[in-house]
C-alpha cells in the first residue's frame, strides 16, 4: 500500500450520499414494494455515476459509495448472515429515542440537543434487534457479487483504483445477543469466520478491502463507566483478535482498517482518546490505517504520532476532511494536516482521506451532496499542495 508515485494520493472512507432515485427505491424495498429489476438497474447506473464523479474530482482510490447496502454501514451485514433472528426489543418503548446506540456521556450531558437531533437522523427504519439463534454463516454471495460487478464495470477505463468497505467483527458483535454459542469468544470468532467470505470476495474482485470498525472506539463510551477501562480493553482485544483471524489469507498490502468515533455531528465529549486505543489499532494486520483526525474533538491527536511508530510498510490514511460540518475545508488547511503528519511518519506513508462517511447509510446523510463534492475537491487540491511541498 506504500508503493506510490511522488505525490500524495487521495481516497475517502466509502459511504457517499445516495441519489434521490436510489433512496426512493431502497425505501420501497424496505417495505416490500420495490420492483427489483428497476432497483438493480438504478443501482448500477448510480454506482457508475458516483465513480465517474469521484474520478472527475480527482480522487485516486474510489468506492461504490456503499450504494448496495440497504441499511447502515454495519447492519447491512445482518442481511448477509444466516444464524440471526430479528425480534422486537422488549426493553424499547415507542417513545424511546430512535438512535443506533444507547445512552452516552453526550446524551446525558446534552439532553435538549439530542431531543431535537434524534428526530433528524432517519434511524426509525433501520432499528434492528437481532439475536443469534443458530450457527453463523455467510449468505451474502449474491449481494457481494452484484456490488463487485457494479464497481468493476464503473471503474473500467478510468485512471483510478478502487476499494470496497466491509464491517469488522467487533462492529457486528459489539454486544452479545446470543442463544447458540457457549461463549462470547466462540460467538465473535464465528462471525469473523463468516465475514472472511465477504473479505475474500472483495479481494478476489480486484479491490482493496477496507474494514470498518467504528464500534471499537465507540464502545468505550458505552461501557465506561460502570465498566473499567481494563474491562473495555478485554472486550476490544477479543474483537481485534477475531478480526486478525478473519484477515488470515488477505494480503496486507490490499487491505486497510478504518476507525472513527461515530459519524454523528454531535459533541463527542465522551470519545476515548486515540492514544488509549492506538496499540489496539496497530495490532490489526492490514496495509493501512484510516483514522478520524480532522474533526475538532480529535484533530489535536496528530501529535500522538510524535511518539508512536507506524509499522514498517504500512500507510497512514488520516482524515483531513471532516463530515461533521458543512464548512468546506480550505486546501491550505488540508495541506497543513497532511504535511505535518508526513513529517512524522514519512511522506511515502501518507494517503489523504476523510474522517468518516458522508452518509451513515442510504437514509442518513451528514452533509449536503453539493458540499460533499466540494469537500472532496478541497481534499484533492490540498493533497496537490502538499505534494509540491513534500517533493518540490
Amino acid at each position: 500500500m506504500t508503493d506510490r508515485t511522488e505525490r500524495i494520493l487521495t481516497t475517502h472512507v466509502g459511504s457517499l450520499v445516495r441519489p434521490p432515485e436510489l433512496v426512493a427505491l431502497l425505501k420501497a424495498q424496505a417495505v416490500g414494494e420495490a420492483d427489483e429489476q428497476e432497483l438493480a438497474d438504478c443501482l448500477r447506473r448510480s454506482v457508475a455515476d458516483v465513480v465517474a464523479r469521484q474520478a472527475d474530482v480527482g480522487i485516486d482510490i474510489v468506492s461504490d459509495g456503499e450504494f448496495g447496502k440497504g441499511i447502515s454501514w454495519s447492519r447491512y451485514i445482518l442481511e448477509r448472515l444466516d444464524g440471526f433472528e430479528d425480534r422486537p426489543d422488549p426493553a424499547r418503548r415507542d417513545s424511546d429515542p430512535k438512535r443506533m446506540l444507547g445512552p452516552r456521556k453526550d446524551t446525558e450531558q446534552f439532553p435538549e440537543f439530542y431531543a431535537e437531533y434524534d428526530k433528524t437522523q432517519g434511524f426509525a427504519g433501520s432499528m434492528r434487534n437481532c439475536y443469534c439463534v443458530g450457527p453463523v454463516s455467510y449468505a451474502g454471495q449474491e449481494a457481494i457479487a452484484r456490488d463487485a460487478a457494479n464497481l468493476s464495470e464503473a471503474i473500467e477505463g478510468l485512471p483510478v483504483s478502487a476499494f470496497m468497505p466491509a464491517v469488522a467483527p467487533g462492529s457486528v458483535a459489539y454486544e452479545r445477543k446470543d442463544e447458540f454459542y457457549d461463549s462470547e469468544e466462540a460467538y465473535v470468532f464465528a462471525i469473523a469466520d463468516a465475514l472472511r467470505d465477504e473479505y475474500r470476495a472483495i479481494i478476489d474482485a480486484g479491490f482493496v478491502l477496507q474494514v470498518d470498525d467504528a464500534h471499537l472506539p465507540l464502545m468505550h463510551d458505552q461501557m465506561v463507566p460502570p465498566a473499567t477501562h481494563e474491562d473495555y480493553l478485554r472486550w476490544a482485544q477479543l474483537r481485534v483478535d477475531a478480526l486478525n483471524h478473519a484477515l488470515e489469507g488477505i494480503p496486507e498490502e490490499r487491505s486497510r482498517y478504518h476507525i472513527c468515533w461515530g459519524s454523528f455531528n454531535s459533541p463527542h465529549i465522551g470519545d476515548v482518546p486515540f492514544k488509549d486505543i492506538a496499540s489496539l489499532v496497530l495490532q490489526v494486520r492490514v496495509g493501512g490505517y484510516a483514522i478520524e483526525m480532522a474533526n475538532p474533538r480529535h484533530e489535536h491527536e496528530w501529535r500522538v504520532w510524535e511518539d508512536l511508530d507506524l509499522p514498517e510498510g504500512r500507510a497512514l490514511i488520516p482524515g483531513v476532511i471532516s463530515h461533521v460540518t458543512n464548512v468546506v475545508e480550505h486546501p491550505e488547511l488540508v495541506c497543513e494536516r497532511i504535511t505535518r503528519l508526513a513529517g512524522l511518519v514519512g511522506r511515502d506513508n501518507v494517503i489523504g482521506g476523510t474522517d468518516c462517511g458522508f452518509a451513515q447509510g442510504p437514509f442518513v446523510r451528514r452533509v449536503h451532496p453539493s458540499i460533499m463534492w466540494a469537500k472532496l475537491g478541497a481534499l484533492v487540491e490540498g493533497a496537490a499542495l502538499a505534494s509540491r511541498q513534500l517533493w518540490g
